[in-house]
C-alpha cells in the first residue's frame, strides 16, 4: 500500500500526534510519500521518517493507493485540487475545528490506517461544480467541491445577480451575494446562511442568496444535471467570485456557467461514520441536554 500525506497550519498540541502518526507508517512498512508544503509546516518541530518521498504537484501522485489529509474541512478542501480526477481516495484525519468532511478524530489515527489496510471502508463520491468565465481565466482547477459564490468585493453595498436555468430566466436576487452549493457544500456556507442539508448521494445543486433585500427569496434545490449562468451588476463593477477557498476578481458584465464536473472526489468513509452519524455528532442531532 502506497499512501500520501498532504496537511498545513498544525496546532503545536497536535505535533505529538504527527510524530506517532509517522512512526505508525513507517512501523508498518508503508510506502509513503509527504508534500513538501508540509514538511515546512512540520520541521523543525517534527523529524520527517528518512523513507519518506517529498512530493509536488498532482503528477507526483502517480501510483500512490491513498492521499491522507491531516488538518480541517479546508485541508480536505485543498487536496481536491491535488488528486482532481485521479480517483485516488482521500482519508481526513482531523486536527482542525467541526470536521464534516475529515472525519477521524487525530486520536484514532491507528484504527484508521489499519482500516485501509483490510479493506473495511466504503467510499463517498462527492460531485463538483466546473465554472466557466467568458473573461477571466480561473487558472487549471476551475472546479468548486464546497461551493461556488459571488460576493460584491467592496461588501458595502448589495449586488444583483441574474440567474439563468439552461436558457430560462430563474430569477434576480438583491443581495449581498449567491452561493451555488454542492450536498458536500450544504453543511458549510451555505448551511450558515439558512440553506438546506443534502445527503451526499443527491445531484442536486442549492441556491442560496447571502442576506437578500426581498424578504420572501428563499434557497432553491436544483438538479445538478442543469446548466446555471450568472451575471452580476453593481455599483463597485468589481465582484469577488470564490470556488471553495480560491478567489478571482471579475469585472461587472462577466458570464458565469456552472455545470456539474465531469469527475467526483472519493472520499474515504470508515465502519461507523455514515453521514448522519457524523450530523449527529457535529450537529448534535438527536440529542436533548434536557434529557
Amino acid at each position: 500500500m502506497r499512501v500520501a500525506v498532504f496537511g498545513k497550519n498544525i496546532p503545536p498540541r497536535y505535533k505529538d500526534y504527527i510524530r506517532r502518526f509517522f512512526d505508525l507508517l513507517e512501523g508498518r512498512q508503508i510506502a509513503n510519500g509527504i508534500f513538501s508544503g508540509f514538511v515546512s509546516g512540520l520541521e523543525p518541530d517534527v523529524k520527517i521518517p528518512q523513507g519518506f518521498s517529498i512530493l509536488d504537484g498532482y503528477e507526483a501522485l502517480a501510483g500512490y493507493d491513498f492521499l491522507i489529509s491531516v488538518g480541517g474541512d479546508g485541508t480536505i478542501l485543498e487536496t481536491a485540487t491535488l488528486v482532481r480526477d485521479s480517483g485516488i481516495p482521500v482519508l481526513g484525519i482531523n486536527t482542525g475545528r467541526l470536521g464534516f468532511l475529515s472525519h477521524v478524530d487525530a486520536d484514532h489515527y491507528e484504527q484508521a490506517i489499519g482500516a485501509l489496510q483490510q479493506g473495511q471502508f466504503s467510499l463517498d463520491r462527492r460531485s463538483l461544480i466546473e465554472v466557466r468565465c467568458n473573461n477571466v481565466s480561473l487558472g487549471d482547477f476551475p472546479y468548486a467541491l464546497n461551493e461556488v459564490t459571488v460576493l460584491n468585493s467592496a461588501r458595502n453595498s448589495m449586488i444583483t445577480i441574474h440567474v439563468q436555468v439552461n436558457d430560462t430566466f430563474m430569477s434576480t436576487y438583491w443581495a449581498d451575494g449567491l452561493i451555488v452549493a454542492t450536498p458536500t457544500g450544504s453543511t458549510a456556507y451555505s448551511l450558515s446562511c439558512g440553506g438546506p442539508i443534502v445527503t451526499p448521494e443527491s445531484s442536486t445543486w442549492v441556491l442560496t442568496p447571502i442576506a437578500a433585500h426581498n424578504l420572501n427569496v428563499r434557497p432553491v434545490i436544483l438538479s445538478d444535471s442543469n446548466r446555471i449562468t450568472l451575471q452580476t451588476t453593481g455599483s463597485d463593477h468589481q465582484f469577488l467570485l470564490s470556488l471553495d477557498s480560491r478567489s478571482h476578481t471579475i469585472n461587472e458584465g462577466s458570464r458565469l456557467e456552472l455545470t456539474r464536473a465531469p469527475f467526483a472526489i472519493n472520499l474515504v468513509r470508515l465502519q461507523g461514520q455514515g453521514f448522519f452519524d457524523t450530523i449527529h455528532t457535529k450537529l448534535g442531532w438527536a440529542v436533548d441536554k434536557r434529557n
